[in-house]
């Protein structure tokens, strides 16, 4: 993914590639306990404060692959007309239910406004967590939703090559497929159904 993505949209985007072909023709996630919700974690200290010493509970993984399910029904609106992923294509959630979980999970976290105003500068709010810790999935539905509502929302595809159920971020006019070998895959597939019809 290029430079061009923000911090946000890889977070959001990240969550939703938890979910991915297990190689047999079916789906597979890589939070199916506490300790892969752990390893995921720790693999995003630069997005998520306080990283290194966070240990998941069955209680955060499960509203953490509640708050995945709500944000890949949202990409999966947000891709249209295009097709979803076909992961989600039979198991989408209601867009109204995604939103509503999602706020849910972002009201989590309670901010305030602050106002910072140096001497060489206008003065700026900010929102600042009113409490010490922010929840985990505040902080995700967060990044999904300043994603969601950001001009890269415009970029974002689900990817169709055969057995591919990854949603990827546009990052140039030519580009089809979430990675190379997605894009030798789809080419393969259409030269044997070309050949096949043409036998």
């Amino acid at each position: 993914m290029g430079d061009s993505t923000s911090g946000d949209a890889r977070l959001a985007l990240d969550l939703v590639l938890t979910i991915r072909h297990d190689g047999h023709g079916g789906v597979a996630g890589d939070l199916t306990d506490p300790a892969g919700l752990t390893a995921w974690v720790h693999a995003h200290p630069d997005a998520l404060p306080g990283a290194d010493r966070f240990v998941a509970d069955p209680a955060t993984l499960t509203a953490v692959r509640d708050l995945r399910a709500a944000v890949r029904a949202l990409f999966a609106h947000a891709v249209r007309p295009g097709e979803p992923s076909p992961a989600d294509a039979a198991r989408l959630l209601p867009v109204p239910q995604a939103v509503e979980r999602l706020n849910a999970a972002a009201a989590l976290a309670a901010t305030v406004p602050v106002l910072v105003w140096t001497e060489d500068a206008d003065p700026v709010v900010r929102e600042k967590a009113a409490s010490g810790a922010v929840p985990l999935t505040a902080v995700l539905a967060r990044a999904a939703m300043t994603f969601l509502a950001s001009p890269d929302r415009h970029r974002l595809r689900a990817c169709h090559a055969p057995r591919c159920v990854r949603y990827f971020i546009k990052e140039h006019p030519r580009q089809e497929w979430c990675t190379p070998s997605c894009g030798n895959r789809a080419r393969v597939a259409r030269h044997h159904e070309r050949h096949k019809k043409s036998a």
